[in-house]
């Protein structure tokens, strides 16, 4: 009985971060430049964040590999306009790549 309980606790918990993390995703999303080239659904200057999720989907270390984009700026993953630096700490890099992975 206690091993279904935690079991159940510990999903429950799980399944509230989901949620909290998209909300922290799209605040500090809203929050940064990346919103003057990039938008969820579309194209603009860069590519929409849903076709990055898409393209890096089940790919190993794609969130670190993204982090790093996000943060250091990256040229020639989607054509030859650079993305440039952003000025992001590690951790704000992370969330944010994690939250571009998350939406489909």
């Amino acid at each position: 009985m206690k091993n279904t309980l935690f079991s159940l606790f510990a999903l429950g918990a799980a399944l509230s971060v989901q949620p909290a993390m998209a909300e922290d995703g799209l605040e500090l999303f809203k929050s940064k430049p990346c919103a003057a080239c990039h938008a969820i659904d579309a194209k603009l200057v860069g590519p929409a964040l849903k076709e990055v999720a898409a393209k890096n989907a089940g790919v190993a270390g794609a969130a670190d590999t993204l982090a790093g984009h996000i943060k250091n700026g990256t040229q020639g993953n989607w054509g030859p306009i650079p993305m440039p630096a952003n000025p992001v700490t590690d951790d704000e890099a992370k969330t944010l790549a994690t939250w571009v992975l998350s939406l489909k």
